[in-house]
């Protein structure tokens, strides 16, 4: 017996993997079909606007030339201009990025924000680069793309591996070739254009929901037990925000490894032990686990923060979270949503769950084109009137239409693009 509560031999020995491209065609369908959608608007819906590919040659410190394969693909922009995060990971695959940019569409439509959706990734291990290796991938990358960009065409921001530094660049390089635009990127330092809140924004969002979630299931969140898989920024101040809001965070993870305490984890110590040793192993009155068993642990509140595809058919039957609240893209597949629903467990889905930082993006955006500043309060004042909102639509969607907080999620996205195309006439 381990640490989940699970005997060893009743683990999955299979590896499983799902194409992200999947699980986005699979949840539309299910939004379109009760929808009541036509073969051609579904078309015109599921097939992305624009798909980029561009090599990418950068001088390694070393002297050494190499090149890099990177992708920016645009889904929809009948409701805006396209928004979506830059990935740089040595996995990244054109069919992740296009499924990323599809959930962005319905992202942005689902919370009633002024954008399309769009997404960027660089095949590459950033964790062996250089500082200046990073700055010269970011800037080449740019400047192969900047004709698609700008702020009102295409608006990046941050994503897995790339954060406020890597938009700077990325904002500089832009305004080499077109002047000063700080709009044509989020995610960007306080210093240059950047919002307040917008680096906890995702993390606390998450939160934000989750408390709605609980509440309306009757259980109170005060006290409740929670596990977030992943400590990459979503994650950290999702943990950070559980704590405060007076949750007790049993167990958390990193890439390397889990730890786990039923008596709760003191959430700021363990971050300073991450930050020290860089891994959240080792941490004082906790006992290791893995990322898998990490998912299985009972508790009132899961919140997968990292990857895609962590909740699939192999575990999600051995899932002993009361509810999910999804703050990684994509961390469920279809499989794992039947399962769930038949065991009855609520999942906040991922276009609603990790929407707080699209929606301080767009804030940010807002001030950069008016060249106006907003106090922090007022920017998670904001966010939180929004992502509540989209939650109370979600959620009397799905109990009108008697489905799941996915599909009703899906519906009202869908339904609000659809009906946006319709509008501009095609």
């Amino acid at each position: 017996m381990d640490a989940s509560g699970l005997p060893a031999s009743d683990k999955a020995s299979a590896n499983f993997v799902e194409n992200p491209r999947n699980i986005t065609a699979h949840n539309f369908g299910l939004a379109a079909e009760r929808l009541g959608l036509d073969a051609q608007m579904r078309t015109l819906l599921r097939t992305p606007f624009r798909e980029l590919r561009v090599e990418v040659p950068v001088r390694l410190d070393d002297g050494q030339l190499k090149v890099f394969l990177a992708y920016r693909i645009q889904h929809n922009g009948a409701r805006g201009p396209g928004k979506g995060g830059i990935r740089y990971h040595p996995r990244v695959t054109a069919d992740e990025v296009a499924a990323l940019a599809e959930a962005m569409t319905w992202k942005t439509s689902v919370v009633n924000i002024p954008f399309g959706g769009a997404k960027g990734g660089i095949v590459c291990d950033p964790k062996s680069m250089s500082n200046w290796e990073l700055e010269r991938l970011t800037r080449k990358y740019t400047s192969r793309i900047e004709r698609i960009l700008g702020p009102f065409r295409d608006v990046p921001a941050p994503d897995m591996n790339t954060n406020s530094q890597v938009m700077a660049w990325l904002f500089d390089e832009f305004s080499i070739h077109n002047g000063y635009t700080p709009a044509c990127v989020t995610g960007k330092p306080i210093e240059l254009g950047g919002s307040l809140g917008r680096e906890q924004a995702t993390g606390f969002g998450v939160v934000i929901l989750a408390r709605e979630l609980l509440r309306e299931l009757g259980r109170p969140f005060a006290g409740a037990t929670a596990v977030v898989q992943g400590l990459g920024n979503v994650g950290s101040f999702a943990a950070r925000a559980l704590a405060r809001e007076g949750a007790r965070v049993i167990a958390l993870s990193d890439s390397r490894g889990a730890v786990f305490s039923r008596d709760g984890i003191d959430v700021a110590a363990a971050l300073a032990h991450k930050s020290s040793t860089g891994r959240i192993e080792g941490l004082a009155g906790t006992e290791s686990l893995s990322n898998e068993d990490l998912l299985e642990l009972e508790c009132d509140l899961l919140i997968p923060a990292a990857i895609e595809c962590v909740i699939h058919g192999g575990n999600a039957g051995r899932i002993r979270a009361q509810a999910i609240a999804e703050a990684a893209n994509l961390p469920t597949t279809p499989d794992a949503d039947e399962i769930l629903e038949r065991r009855g467990i609520p999942v906040l889905p991922d276009i609603l769950g990790s929407a707080g930082g699209v929606t301080v993006s767009y804030f940010e955006w807002v001030q950069n084109l008016q060249q106006l500043f907003w106090e922090e309060q007022r920017v998670l004042e904001e966010m939180e009137r929004t992502l509540v909102k989209a939650f109370r639509d979600v959620v009397d969607r799905s109990k009108s239409e008697k489905v799941s907080m996915r599909t009703a999620a899906y519906m009202i996205a869908v339904e609000r693009v659809a009906r946006a195309e319709h509008l501009r006439g095609t």
